[in-house]
């Protein structure tokens, strides 16, 4: 069975592609520079040529802030790009398996978010992203939606790979304290994607939308303490030896972040019967990936 997947050179896609193949799928893999979703004409023959059975989306402007300024480029991926391979694959009777983002939320609800709960984006990214599960969600009915929060991993730039950076270079950092969520290790959302992939496989049709991410909740703050400690555990070059929590309103950005952003995970599981580790243990084990990644790097150096 073969399978294209986007943005194949990202976080996710390069979490994603070697699990895919290794699950024994024919594995198409496109980043960017090879497939720009937002060209319908090139998406149109592309898939016209390949034919495949499975299309996952990891192709996404998630540039939170700058899409503020860049609207129209936002849109142009993550609303037209979800339309155009949501077209395309209607036209060989695919299935699309879309990634989306718990920006889609406002953050006001005082218990975790369901897939059926209210969406009211705060920012262009968010609103973006939502036009995108529209689109899919008008166009083609095979298709499965996975909505995921807080995304971090050993490939590409991310919050937990800032933090190591910057504790490394200072002696205190500051991180707001009063935004919370789940974060997700990409190499497990990866997985359940994979075991959603076998589900379609197998000929089962859950189509609709789920929310995915790490069991357990925290703030920016705490994961930024908890990567620390694991860095320092690991013999990473870690120099800040203070964290202080501050307010949102002390770390003013151009894009609103949902102050809360916690997913009920019941869905997912049920359906597609996952296990699904708690954050702290996959950002241990992400850690040790990433440690052992930095040491091989040194050594080519030497």
């Amino acid at each position: 069975m073969k399978v294209i997947i986007t943005g194949a050179k990202g976080q996710l896609g390069s979490d994603l592609v070697p699990l895919v193949r290794n699950a024994g799928f024919e594995v198409v893999p496109f980043s960017s520079a090879d497939l720009d979703i937002t060209d319908k004409a090139g998406v149109m023959a592309r898939v016209d040529a390949l034919r495949p059975a499975i299309i996952i989306n990891c192709g996404a402007y998630t540039k939170v802030d700058l899409a503020e300024k860049e609207e129209a480029k936002a849109f142009a991926v993550n609303q037209d790009g979800a339309a155009n391979l949501a077209i395309a694959a209607a036209s060989v009777k695919a299935v699309i398996v879309h990634v989306s983002t718990d920006f889609v939320f406002d953050g006001t609800r005082p218990h975790p978010y369901t897939e059926s709960d209210a969406t009211n984006p705060l920012g262009v990214y968010g609103a973006s992203k939502l036009a995108g599960e529209a689109e899919i969600q008008k166009r083609l009915e095979s298709h499965v939606i996975v909505r995921t929060s807080w995304l971090y991993g050993v490939n590409g730039g991310n919050f937990v790979k800032t933090m190591l950076k910057l504790a490394s270079e200072r002696e205190g950092l500051r991180v707001v304290y009063d935004q919370t969520g789940s974060p997700t290790w990409s190499a497990d959302l990866a997985s359940a994607l994979v075991s959603i992939t076998l589900d379609i496989k197998a000929g089962n049709k859950h189509w609709g939308l789920y929310h995915y991410s790490n069991e357990g909740v925290a703030s920016w703050y705490d994961l930024a303490v908890a990567a620390i400690v694991e860095g320092r555990r690991l013999g990473l070059p870690i120099k800040c030896n203070h964290v202080e929590p501050i307010l949102t309103a002390e770390y003013p950005t151009p894009a609103k972040r949902p102050p809360y952003s916690v997913f009920d995970k019941a869905l997912i599981k049920k359906t597609f019967g996952l296990k699904i580790p708690n954050w702290r243990v996959s950002l241990r084990d992400m850690m040790n990936m990433h440690s052992e990644r930095v040491r091989s790097q040194a050594s080519e150096y030497k």
